[in-house]
C-alpha cells in the first residue's frame, strides 16, 4: 500500500478509504473501480454496486444509466437486442491489444534506432493505433474466434468495418514470411503506401 494514500487496504489503490485492489477514487470496495463509493468490480462512475457499471447509483451489472436495478439488454452493431451480455457467445478478444511488449530480440533495426535505450529495458512497449490493434486481432485470432464475431446479434459488415477498419466482405491476399501470414494491406500500411 502506498504511504501517501490514506486509509486504503489492499494493493495498488489511489485515493482514500479504498478496500480491495487497483481502485482509484474514494470509498471504493472491490477491484478495479474508479470513481467514488463503488462496490463490486470494474465500476466507473459513482455509487454503483454490482459489476462493470458506468453511470451513477446502479445496483445491477453492466448498466450505464442512473439508479438502475435491472441488467440492461445489449446493443450490437447500433441496434437493440433482447439479450443480456451472458446470453450471447461473445468473442474473448484476447488478441486485441493497444500496447504490447516487444522483446529486444524481436525489435527491428528501425525500432532500435528510434529507441536507443531499449537495451536498458530489454525491449520496449509498442503502441498501436486502434485500426492497427484491430488488424492485429483479426490476423492473430483463430477461425473459431472470428466466427464468434461474425455470429454476434445484428452483425453488420459495414458497421464492423467502420468500427475496426476490417472489411470481412473482402478477402485480403496474404504473403507468408518465415511461417507467418501477413496481409498485403498490412504490409502496404507498414511501408506507408
Amino acid at each position: 500500500m502506498s504511504k501517501d494514500n490514506k486509509n486504503n487496504t489492499g494493493e495498488d489503490n489511489t485515493g482514500y478509504w479504498n478496500s480491495g485492489n487497483w481502485n482509484s477514487g474514494y470509498w471504493n470496495s472491490g477491484y478495479w473501480n474508479s470513481g467514488y463509493g463503488n462496490s463490486g468490480n470494474r465500476n466507473s462512475g459513482n455509487w454503483n454496486s454490482g459489476n462493470r457499471n458506468s453511470g451513477y447509483g446502479n445496483s445491477t451489472n453492466r448498466s450505464s444509466g442512473v439508479f438502475c436495478t435491472t441488467e440492461p439488454t445489449i446493443r450490437c452493431f447500433n441496434k437493440d437486442t433482447d439479450l443480456k451480455w451472458d446470453d450471447i457467445d461473445h468473442p474473448s478478444f484476447d488478441e486485441f491489444y493497444l500496447n504490447k511488449w516487444i522483446d529486444e530480440a524481436d525489435m527491428t533495426d528501425a525500432e532500435k534506432k528510434a529507441d536507443p535505450k531499449f537495451f536498458v529495458r530489454g525491449g520496449y512497449l509498442k503502441t498501436y493505433t486502434n485500426e492497427e490493434a484491430w488488424a492485429n486481432y483479426w490476423r492473430d485470432s483463430d477461425e473459431k474466434e472470428k466466427q464468434k464475431v461474425l455470429n454476434l446479434p445484428n452483425f453488420d459488415a459495414a458497421v464492423f468495418k467502420e468500427a475496426t477498419g476490417i472489411d470481412v466482405g473482402q478477402k485480403d491476399d496474404t504473403i507468408e514470411i518465415e511461417g507467418k501470414s501477413y496481409s498485403i494491406r498490412e504490409i502496404k500500411a507498414k511501408l506507408g503506401r
